[in-house]
């Protein structure tokens, strides 16, 4: 299918992000926040139709709803009641996949959701919490978007707080290996990775147009394996981009990057 010359950086992202559940098979998919809800349906409408999603209370979904406002004319398409202990089936056996944006990714994949800064019982902010994390971590694959990439994402050292587990000898839970991990993809608006490097390292997969290795290295705060080619992340097709503008008819994509620039910058300013 022919590329697209006219999409922005956040659709870039979300095509990029959902080759993360496209040889999944039928798995429960939980995009958390926009591009990954989005990146997920994409997938859905497109490379793994056995893909499962909800409607985010207690409806399984034969097609994905789109985000926002919908018309009084819709009716979202209801297969099966699936409420929690089925859901909870799937994360316990690993049948399922999320992805989120924690606020910190540490070298060994481990992520925080939970607390910045100061101690344990005083942290300086405080977030949402590690909810479920520590088990679906533990349980199914997971992936991630980070809309900024920079050192305080990826910062120097271990987590504040870690929310996660990773690929982190020392925090794994008794009986589990680090075979047992699976992060997936690290989707940011500076490129893809994931953590198959040497020892499980993090490593560049792919580059968005108009950035180098450098700049990435430069906005990690740990080192990165970098293959002797990395590749520029696939542009959308024009059918990508009409998929993805119709699960996200009031373009909430345009604010979850800074400015939402031209997903290829050489092609000009098209925001």
């Amino acid at each position: 299918m022919t590329a697209a010359t006219d999409y922005t950086l956040a659709e870039l992202c979300i095509v990029a992000a959902s080759k993360a559940f496209e040889n999944d098979g039928e798995v429960l998919a939980t995009g958390i926040g926009v591009i990954p809800r989005l990146a997920a349906s994409l997938a859905m409408k497109t490379t793994n139709p056995d893909l499962m999603m909800t409607d985010s209370e207690a409806w399984l979904l034969s097609e994905p709803n789109p985000l926002g406002a919908r018309g009084e004319d819709f009716a979202q398409a209801n297969e099966t009641w699936m409420g929690f202990s089925r859901i909870f089936d799937n994360v316990w056996s690993g049948r399922r996949h999320a992805m989120l944006g924690p606020t910190q990714i540490d070298k060994y994949g481990q992520s925080n959701t939970s607390a910045l800064g100061g101690t344990y019982d005083k942290p300086k902010v405080m977030m949402l919490g590690a909810r479920g994390f520590p088990g679906n971590s533990i349980s199914h694959p997971n992936s991630f978007f980070v809309p900024s990439h920079n050192t305080r994402v990826f910062m120097d050292g271990e987590c504040d707080f870690v929310s996660s587990i990773g690929y982190n000898p020392g925090r794994l839970p008794k009986g589990h290996s680090l075979e047992d991990i699976d992060i997936r993809l690290v989707v940011t608006d500076l490129c893809v990775m994931d953590f198959g490097g040497p020892d499980h390292q993090v490593r560049l997969v792919s580059l968005h147009p108009g950035i180098t290795a450098e700049q990435v290295q430069e906005n990690t705060g740990y080192p990165i394996h970098i293959p002797d080619e990395v590749p520029t992340t696939a542009a959308p097709t024009e059918e990508q981009l009409t998929i993805i503008a119709a699960m996200d008819p009031h373009n909430q994509r345009a604010y979850q990057i800074k400015d939402n620039p031209a997903g290829d910058p050489a092609a000009g300013d098209r925001s």
